[in-house]
């Protein structure tokens, strides 16, 4: 055993001191040994494992505090680490904006040390000028009398001869440089305007709030994007952010030309011409093209060369002595703004691309506020956007209608069905629809509405975020945009969905059922109107109860949809009991009833039970009204089928089968077919019929002649001409065929009784009509 623990002793040894890649010999030679070896070479490894751990623990211990103190002193050394690194930014910093300095200090530098180069050939320039025009216009006497009598030579004649051409000479040359200048600027005023314009927008006094309504975020259109027409990002673009516009224009040929004018003293002249060429390319430069309203490359041409144009007439205003005046570049700003308004006001209302009209608004703001910036007045600008915002808005509502037209095109007119929890919070999220009794509803249910209510209320949402991007960068306050969307809003609603919706109602192929789910619709679009009030709120910022605050009298649209679509559903059922009593084909001369009810009212009472019964999620007064005017119509069609002055006769036996189709009409009117009607308020429909009818099958003539014109008569409703219309159709007219005699056979006496009922019912009619 002993020899055993020694060698267990060695193998321990050995497997901390070898390779792991050479310890499989090692452990197999352990199970080589002795039986159960493994085991004791086991407890001595747990023994060996154990022994390790005390030491690592009092080694730990033993380290313990240094390790506290290594992570103190390393967490001071960061804190020391971060200042460092904050101060290192700030002396970067510093070092680069030394750096600009030093740069900008050698350039000046650079240009004073070029300029001193330059004064001595200036000067000499101009004392050669003045020379020239001294020795043109000083009398050579006075030349003679200083040198000596020198006029007899040669060489006096000949300067005295060249002097005019040299000075005409020099004049017309850098007259040809000015023309070239002004050719030259011509074509690159739409660069000088770029240039200007993006700088401008680039400026950074662009920037609004962003909106952010239900998570959704609504982001301003960057400027320089529209003046930009290839962001190509190479040297000559970047170099052209940083240099002013005007550095891009050579002015020397006119400081030149000036000088040589002003030296040689004909300086009005030369004033007087470029005043009048610049007018003259000015009015070049207003002349727009005629497709221009087509595309924004079109407006973004014209407005460069406009700023272009009026950038350098500012240079030369401000770099030269009176060459330019600030009355004539007034004047001319004016002469300008007129005609940039007119052209603006033309060509705009030629668009109807809102998005177009939209770029149009920025660039007009650019455009407006780059000129501004050059000592230009442009309120007139900012009041046309007004303009501009009434044609936005007319194209807004067009592009809308199409939208509108195209979501009720394919709606399907049903209830929206609900599978899910997941669903309804979908349709929920689009459109603000709370009812406390469909939530508690086990899924699937279905809500009350169709699918286009959440497309339209989305959609008014839309018109308001594209109403509020031509707001954006107009300068104005948060009321005047509140107006602004408002009134956008209420456009949209009372003209454009206002025209959709009716002429949806108005559609043949729109039915009883539709009708109905417009109806429910509408209402719930009234009641969301409470909450487009509040999104224009969180947008601007502005309570509705502010004074002069536009309301949203939108809301009436839905009432008025609402009131067409009650009107039509009750002329459609009208028009569909007109197809059933089309369908009436009585036997006027028949002897007997049939005993049951005709088959064609029949069918109209199922129809008419099978509507109303789609008319219970309409509001109740609509299913009552629309019950109670079917009633009215089916007993008026039935009186004027009675009445009709084509039907010459008719038999007792046609009047009991027309009283049967009547009591079938007054049993639906009693069964309540629309909840809400007090007693027999409904059967009162047909209470001309049915008296009318008892009259005629009780032959109760002497009780109605003996109550008529008492409020307790019996027969109130009958129409003494009524009754006598239909009595002359009952009275024997053919002596071949006395539909009387069922009565009494060969009695005379009833027939004296008819004569006498008509006699004394004509009379009635007559003192009715006195």
């Amino acid at each position: 055993v002993a020899a055993c623990i020694t060698e267990h002793e060695r193998i321990l040894q050995e497997i901390e001191s070898t390779d792991t890649a050479c310890v499989g010999p090692t452990l197999r030679s352990i199970y080589d040994d002795q039986p159960n070896a493994h085991k004791r070479f086991m407890e001595k490894l747990d023994a060996r494992i154990r022994n390790h751990d005390r030491e690592i623990e009092k080694m730990c211990n033993f380290h313990h505090q240094g390790f506290v103190d290594a992570i103190t002193e390393l967490l001071k050394v960061r804190a020391d680490a971060e200042k460092l690194m904050v101060r290192d930014v700030t002396v970067t910093a510093q070092t680069e904006e030394v750096i600009r300095c030093r740069i900008q200090q050698r350039n000046m530098a650079t240009t004073v040390e070029k300029l001193h180069l330059c004064i001595p050939g200036s000067a000499a320039v101009r004392v050669a000028m003045r020379a020239l025009n001294s020795l043109m216009w000083t009398p050579l006497g006075c030349f003679c009398c200083v040198s000596g009598r020198v006029s007899q030579y040669r060489f006096c004649q000949i300067m005295a001869e060249n002097l005019p051409r040299l000075r005409e000479e020099i004049k017309e040359i850098s007259m040809s440089d000015l023309k070239d200048f002004l050719e030259s600027i011509r074509k690159h005023s739409d660069k000088v305007g770029h240039t200007a314009m993006r700088q401008q927008a680039s400026m950074g006094h662009y920037t609004k709030p962003v909106y952010s309504l239900n998570g959704r975020t609504h982001s301003h259109t960057h400027y320089g994007r529209l003046l930009t027409a290839d962001e190509t990002g190479d040297e000559e673009e970047a170099d052209e952010e940083v240099r002013k516009p005007q550095d891009l224009v050579d002015f020397s040929p006119v400081y030149r030309c000036l000088h040589i004018y002003t030296v040689l003293g004909d300086r009005e002249t030369f004033e007087n011409y470029y005043r009048k060429q610049r007018k003259k390319q000015a009015r070049l430069v207003l002349q727009p093209q005629a497709n221009m309203h087509e595309t924004v490359e079109g407006y973004r041409r014209y407005f460069n060369q406009i700023v272009g144009f009026f950038v350098v007439e500012d240079h030369i205003l401000h770099a030269t002595q009176g060459l330019v005046t600030r009355a004539f570049t007034d004047e001319l700003w004016n002469m300008a703004l007129s005609k940039i308004i007119a052209v603006l006001r033309t060509h705009s209302s030629y668009c109807d691309d809102p998005d177009l009209v939209l770029e149009l608004k920025n660039l007009i703001v650019i455009f407006a506020d780059t000129l501004q910036g050059y000592g230009f007045p442009v309120n007139r600008l900012f009041d046309l956007l007004f303009e501009v915002r009434d044609q936005y808005n007319e194209t807004l509502l067009k592009k809308w209608a199409l939208v509108f037209r195209w979501i009720f095109e394919l709606d399907n007119y049903s209830p929206i069905p609900v599978e899910t929890e997941e669903e309804y919070i979908l349709v929920v999220s689009r459109f603000p629809f709370h009812d406390a009794e469909i939530e508690k509803q086990d899924f699937p249910k279905k809500l009350p509405m169709s699918q286009s209510v959440p497309q339209i209320y989305t959609q008014v949402k839309e018109l308001i975020y594209a109403s509020l991007k031509f707001s954006e960068s107009l300068h104005r306050s948060s009321t005047e945009i509140d107006d602004m969307l408002r009134k956008s809003t209420n456009l949209l609603l009372t003209r454009t969905l206002s025209s959709c919706l009716q002429n949806l109602i108005k559609k043949p192929h729109i039915g009883l059922t539709e009708l109905v789910q417009i109806i429910i619709n509408t209402t719930h679009l009234e009641q969301a109107c409470k909450y487009l009030e509040e999104f224009i709120t969180n947008i601007t910022n502005v309570s509705p109860e502010t004074v002069h605050t536009t309301r949203l009298y939108g809301l009436s649209t839905f009432k008025d949809a609402r009131h067409a679509a009650e009107g039509e559903i009750y002329t459609k059922l009208n028009q569909k009991i007109d197809e059933f009593i089309q369908l009436a084909d009585y036997e006027w001369g028949m002897a007997e009833s049939d005993g049951r009810a005709s088959g064609y009212l029949m069918d109209l009472i199922n129809f008419l039970r099978s509507t109303f019964q789609v008319f219970t999620h309409l509001p109740g007064k609509v299913a009552q009204t629309a019950c109670m005017s079917a009633c009215k119509h089916l007993s008026t069609s039935l009186m004027q089928m009675l009445l009709d002055t084509e039907l010459k006769q008719i038999s007792m036996g046609a009047i009991q089968q027309f009283n049967l189709d009547v009591i079938q009409c007054e049993l639906f009117a009693s069964s309540e077919p629309v909840p809400g009607f007090q007693g027999d308020t409904l059967q009162l429909a047909f209470i001309d019929l049915r008296q009318l009818l008892d009259l005629f099958m009780v032959w109760d003539w002497s009780t109605y002649l003996a109550d008529y014109g008492q409020p307790t008569s019996k027969y109130l409703r009958v129409n003494p001409a009524t009754a006598l219309a239909l009595l002359e159709k009952m009275k024997d007219t053919s002596k071949k065929n006395n539909i009387f005699s069922q009565f009494r056979k060969n009695d005379r006496d009833k027939q004296k009784l008819i004569e006498t009922v008509v006699k004394q019912l004509r009379s009635l009619v007559s003192e009715s009509e006195t």
